[in-house]
Formats: structure tokens, sequence, C-alpha cells
């Protein structure tokens, strides 16, 4: 049986945008896209109070209304809805472990001094087992693509790059493997960033130490990605090494590229999960669809 590709519904404009891009992606990769609603609301028939079954008629609404804008732009796809009486990190967490991958609706960092980001993606983020993909209100289908020659926004140019960061000391094989197969479902070129720091802060550093650095990260970094080039022959891939502060590099890298994936490293926490400083990062600031994979 197929696992589903998960979308995360709130009413939102960032949920919607998230379930049109999530079909895309089930289309890209044959498989069935559910639709889920977390309401904790009273079970139907549970009381007699009109204002009472308000909150659930406006939850069904919600899975019905975004049901009717998938089958109207997406046909082919094949969809489910599902309303689930739980609380929405803890019902989205689990329905993402029953599917490939679960999509959620993502806000932009606030000009104001303050995260935008949903306390409920944040959870889920953090609590996943499995990839969660992040996606912008304003994300268009056209936003995937190049420009045309005359720098217009199309669907028939081809596909914007995909970008991975990879931490060439913590390296892990789905992060990997979700970059690679998703520039080969979209005959899209592939960015690999990785970002190296010098280890002399409080020395000057030694004559071109810099370049040396810059060399033997380019050489480990390609020696890493050797067996995937042969495992993804179509693939084309271009490797970015650069100096600097991890998160702000693979933010960088997302200025021109239609999806980025990063890794996040699982780990416990006195108050709780944790995404790390790049995930973090990426979850705020990043242009394009993120896509954060837990590892060990």
């Amino acid at each position: 049986m197929l696992r589903p590709v998960v979308v995360g519904l709130d009413g939102s404009r960032e949920s919607l945008a998230a379930a049109e891009w999530a079909a895309r992606e089930a289309l890209r990769r044959g498989l069935p896209l559910r639709l889920v609603h977390a309401y904790e609301g009273l079970a139907p028939g549970a009381c007699d109070l009109p204002e009472l079954e308000a909150p659930r008629f406006w939850a069904q609404r919600i899975l019905r209304d975004a049901m009717d804008r998938v089958n109207e732009r997406y046909p082919q796809v094949c969809l489910s809805a599902d309303q689930i009486a739980r609380p929405a990190a803890e019902a989205l967490v689990q329905a993402g472990a029953q599917g490939e991958l679960l999509v959620l609706g993502s806000r932009a960092f606030s000009g104001f001094g303050g995260f935008m980001a949903g306390s409920v993606a944040l959870a889920a983020v953090a609590r996943a087992t499995g990839p969660v993909v992040l996606v912008r209100a304003d994300w268009r289908p056209e936003d995937e693509h190049v420009p045309d020659a005359g720098g217009r926004p199309s669907v028939r140019e081809r596909y914007r790059d995909i970008a991975v960061g990879v931490d060439i000391a913590h390296p892990d094989d789905r992060v990997l493997e979700f970059a690679f197969s998703s520039a080969a479902s979209r005959n899209a070129p592939l960015r690999v960033v990785h970002t190296w720091q010098p280890q002399y802060a409080l020395a000057a550093p030694p004559p071109r130490a810099g370049d040396t650095a810059r060399r033997t990260a380019g050489q480990a970094l390609t020696v890493l990605l050797d067996p995937w080039r042969e495992k993804f022959p179509a693939v084309g891939v271009r490797e970015v090494v650069e100096n600097g502060r991890p998160a702000q590099r693979v933010v960088d890298s997302t200025k021109d590229a239609g999806l980025l994936v990063v890794g996040r490293k699982t780990r416990a926490a006195r108050l709780g999960a944790h995404t790390g400083p790049v995930a973090h990062a990426v979850m705020h600031h990043a242009r394009c669809p993120v896509v954060i994979i837990p590892h060990g």
C-alpha cells in the first residue's frame, strides 16, 4: 500500500499553499494525498447547543474547502481527508509518521522583531520522525521554475535548483537521498552546500590556511557525493564550499532555489526537543519551501 503525502490544514493561506504544493509533489511521486485537520471539540450529537456545534462546523468546512480547491486544480491526484480529534501537533506528528512526508504551512519572518512561524509547525518539526516540508503562503507553482526569457514567471521553464545543506563531518543518507530523488523527479540541478569554519578563532591564521581548509573540505565533499552521483547519474550536481556560519550560508543558498533540504539532528533537551541552529534559521528565513529531515 502506498504511503501518502500528508498535509496539515488549519484554514490559513499558508496551509492552502501547502496543500497545493503537496498535491504537485504527490503527482511527481505517484502517491496519494491525505488532508488532515486536528479538531479538539465535542463529538457529533454530544450537545444540542448551537454555539458549541459551530466550531465543529467550521472545522469540517476547512477540510471541505481544501478538498474542493485541490480537486479543481489537481484532479489527477488520489485524495482523501480526515478530521482527527487530538491536539494539533500530536495529530500531525502521528499522521506524518503514517505517510512519506508531512507538509505544513509556514509564516515568514516578522520584521517587527519576532518569529511568526506557528507554534504547531515548530512542535511538529521538533517531534516528527520523518521529513517535514514547510511552505509559505505566497509560494506559487511558477515559483518552482526559472523565469522565461523575458523575466516573467512561467511553469513551462525548467525547475529551479534543489539546494541541500550537508555537514561532511556528520552526513546522513536520508538527507542526501531526499535531495537527489527530488532533483531527479524534477529533472533539476542539485546544489550541495557545505560550510566550513576556521579552527583558529583566537589566533592569527597561518598563511594560506583558508585555501587549504577550503580545498580539504571540497575534496571530502566530493568523496561523500561520489556514490550518490553513481546512483543518480542524470542529476547535475554543483558543489558549493564556503567559509562562514552554516545557518546563514544555507539560508543564502535559497535565494534562487526551488526547494531546500536540510537535516535536523534528533537530541533530547531539558525543555523539549530542539530543531538545531540551521533548521531553526531556514524555518524562519528561507524563501523557498524547506524540507527538514530528522536523523540520529
